[in-house]
């Protein structure tokens, strides 16, 4: 195969002499030539490439120039490649007739003038590395059009996907508050009336335990309050700092599924801001909601480091079933589509590599310094 970068240029002759000669002419055109001493060899030359000109004799054993020519019309890749035939001598009205019929763009008589051969082949070579550059720059074109799409539908999926969520969030809120706060107060509600209606009898044992019962049905209440709180705005963030506060997650998370968690913390560690201290840690939870969805993990690894002065990076690490590069990248992952999305706000990159039977590992690395944000295809 020709260089792709270059312009080559398909010379067809049976005489060797004048194959010699035309190929010291046209060197200095700086094109590739590619020589063919027959017609059938020409043909299995532009099966293989494309030429920005051909130039074709007429006479010649086997195939000759004018056959040939016609084959390379016929061939939808070669259509509308331009063919000069040669000869050696003056061709009459008719043969020249034929000639065009089978697609030349010219005739020149041998021996061609060395000034005219260059000059008609380098107009021919020029067009050639236009019409390149504008099949490059439509292919271009293309491709971002297809990634704008590609980008779009990512787009709306992620905002099917969040509206989703904020309506399965809010469902499972209106249930908690209903289940647990509506029936708690409707207790207390009761107790506190049956402790009025008894509170003037001497039985003090028996004010005595239904003042303890309300108390703890109320601290049941404030438990049920702040956890509910929590899953709205994670109060350890504020109230610990991020590194405690992944550490907390992570023994919850082994408490609720069995799945042992690992953490390791830098020594001396300073909290980031509130909008990326929020974003690492939904970060986190979401990667471990994935582990225990997905994973068939027994084992969890959790590292934060600082990398350097101005970055922090957050490492999960199971020892699950491994995920496939399909997965991280689908449209359909939209887990993973909405980690990539949260990343990017804060112009930082997430990695994602699984092996098979081993094991998945997640790299996320958030910037410290306030950037725009950049968006990647």
């Amino acid at each position: 195969m020709g260089d792709s970068l270059q312009a080559s240029i398909l010379i067809v002759d049976d005489d060797p002499a004048s194959l010699v000669a035309m190929r010291e002419v046209l060197s200095k055109l700086g094109s590739r030539l590619v020589i063919a001493d027959s017609g059938e060899q020409a043909l299995r030359h532009v099966l293989e490439e494309d030429f920005a000109a051909i130039l074709m004799d007429v006479r010649m054993p086997g195939i000759d120039g004018f056959t040939t020519a016609r084959m390379i019309r016929e061939r939808k890749r070669s259509r509308f490649t331009p063919i000069i035939f040669l000869t050696a001598a003056q061709e009459d009205v008719a043969s020249m007739f034929r000639g065009y019929r089978a697609g030349a763009v010219d005739f020149i008589v041998k021996p061609a003038m060395p000034e005219v051969l260059r000059s008609k082949l380098a107009v021919f070579v020029g067009l050639h590395d236009m019409n390149r550059m504008l099949n490059a720059e439509l292919a271009e074109r293309a491709l971002t059009e297809q990634r704008l799409r590609s980008s779009e539908e990512n787009l709306r999926a992620l905002a099917a996907h969040l509206q989703s969520v904020r309506e399965e969030e809010r469902i499972h809120i209106a249930r908690e508050i209903h289940d647990e706060l509506g029936q708690a107060l409707t207790g207390l509600k009761f107790d506190i009336g049956a402790f009025s209606k008894g509170h003037g009898t001497d039985d003090a044992p028996a004010v005595a335990e239904r003042t303890q019962a309300m108390a703890q049905a109320i601290d049941r209440i404030i438990h049920s309050v702040r956890r509910i709180a929590s899953g709205l705005r994670p109060e350890v963030l504020d109230e610990i700092g991020l590194a405690a506060a992944i550490e907390w997650q992570a023994r919850e998370f082994q408490r609720r599924t069995g799945i042992r968690c690992v953490v390791e913390l830098p020594p001396r560690f300073t909290d980031p801001d509130q909008e990326r201290s929020t974003a690492i840690f939904r970060i986190f939870q979401e990667l471990l909601t994935n582990v225990a969805r997905h994973a068939n993990a027994t084992r969890v690894n959790v590292k934060l480091a600082e990398s350097g002065r101005d970055a922090l990076v957050l490492t999960v690490e199971d020892n699950g079933r491994g995920i496939k590069d399909s997965e991280f990248v689908s449209p359909r992952s939209l887990g993973f589509l909405g980690l990539r999305e949260r990343v990017l706000a804060f112009s930082g990159a997430i990695n994602v590599k699984g092996e098979e039977g081993k094991g998945t590992l997640v790299s996320v690395k958030i910037p410290m310094t306030s950037h725009q944000p950049v968006f990647h295809a």
